[in-house]
């Protein structure tokens, strides 16, 4: 599957290269939903390929297609508290979640 750019694999999953928290938008991320640190992005961004997943949370907006995303994996709750924690890392919406460790979700990008 060719990407899209649609931008969901850098809002929805935690990626931990760039300690960035499930469900908060990658501060690399620019308002067109391409990346701003492209040349320079950390490996594990390099090796994420547009998969069966894409499909599957399919949209019309990246909104749409996070909350799919995080519904899919049954991510929503932890999501939710991570969003109303106001943690800006994902080390501390761990620990702010008691999470410290969870289960890496099929398709997880970290």
């Amino acid at each position: 599957m060719e990407c899209t750019c649609c931008g969901a694999c850098c809002v929805a999953p935690d990626i931990a290269a760039l300690d960035k928290p499930l469900g908060l938008r990658c501060p690399h991320l620019a308002a067109d939903n391409l990346c701003t640190v492209y040349e320079r992005r950390p490996q594990v961004c390099r090796d994420y390929a547009a998969d069966e997943v894409c499909r599957r949370i399919e949209a019309p907006t990246l909104e749409e297609r996070v909350h799919n995303y995080l519904a899919l994996f049954q991510l929503t709750g932890e999501a939710e508290a991570v969003r109303a924690s106001g943690c800006a890392s994902m080390r501390a919406a761990r620990a702010v979640a008691g999470l410290s460790g969870r289960a890496r979700a099929p398709g997880d990008v970290t």
